[in-house]
């Protein structure tokens, strides 16, 4: 059975350089699909997508994480979003296509509203639709404790060991009865020394996007049409309704009527990326989007 190539190289931006992973597709005809991880994410969230063996798929690890997480800040969505061309740029693609989870679908939407003309179709991925708006009185890091819950916390704490995290991680509800390899590989590589690559004020620095609805639906408004959005009906800790409850997506529906959303059905946030099922329809709507391209 045939199996993509994999490799790392360093992509200089502006206040460093960018750790980027490469699985190159066993066929050279695959499409380029560019990818962006979450909030608290890095690269190798990626791998389910990457083994089915049907793009060549680049996927750095944004400023402030894993092996960017020394890249100088501010970070914001923005300046992935220049980051992301820089990749492009370095790696001397066209226009690929692009596809990203949680955060980094807001990343693409801002890649789209600022570089459009150098991507050529997206998925986002329970993630780039507007959230609902703060609540009134409630500060951002309440806010943002509240959307990501633990994935925030375990960033301003210690582990003793690689073995210590994974456990600190294994009982958690969206990932225990997913425990697979790969979101062992995954959770191992985001340890840096004794705790996360992850930088708090780079997560800081990112919520003022991520939680700034108006913000949101403008960038989602730049989207093409033909644009795929997945959502997980279970949410970051596996519960029912997910980031995107069914009743907000409908209030969505006419307003960007650009984007089409579909459920992937027993995914929740994290799984719709690196479980199978998640994987093999982020890779069925890639190829619906490079067919329409």
């Amino acid at each position: 059975m045939s199996a993509p190539s994999y490799d790392v190289l360093d992509v200089p931006v502006d206040g460093g350089a960018l750790r980027v992973g490469r699985w190159t597709a066993s066929d050279p005809q695959a499409p380029v699909v560019l990818a962006a991880h979450g909030v608290t994410g890095n690269h190798l969230s990626w791998q389910r997508l990457a083994a089915l063996d049907r793009c060549t798929l680049v996927a750095p690890d944004l400023r402030g994480r894993g092996r960017s997480g020394g890249v100088a800040g501010p970070a914001g969505l923005d300046r992935h979003a220049d980051d992301l061309l820089a990749v492009v740029d370095h790696l001397g693609l066209d226009a690929p296509l692009l596809v990203g989870h949680s955060m980094g679908g807001f990343v693409a939407t801002a890649f789209v509203e600022r570089h459009g003309s150098r991507v050529a179709g997206t998925v986002l991925v329970d993630g780039g639709l507007p959230f609902p708006p703060v609540p009134e009185g409630v500060t951002l890091d309440q806010a943002l404790e509240a959307a990501i819950g633990p994935a925030a916390k375990r960033l301003t704490m210690t582990f003793a060991s690689p073995a210590e995290y994974l456990d600190y991680w294994r009982p958690h509800p969206a990932l225990a009865d997913a425990w697979t390899p790969e979101v062992e590989a995954y959770l191992t590589y985001d340890l840096d020394g004794d705790r996360s690559s992850v930088s708090l004020a780079a997560v800081r620095d990112d919520s003022a996007g991520l939680l700034d609805p108006d913000a949101a639906a403008r960038r989602a408004s730049t989207m093409p049409p033909g644009t795929v959005f997945l959502r997980a009906p279970y949410g970051m800790m596996g519960d029912p309704g997910g980031l995107y409850p069914s009743e907000l997506v409908e209030r969505h529906r006419p307003v960007f009527p650009a984007v089409e959303v579909r459920d992937v059905p027993g995914t929740n946030h994290y799984t719709i990326v690196m479980g199978q099922a998640g994987a093999e329809a982020v890779a069925d709507a890639l190829d619906e989007v490079a067919r329409s391209a």
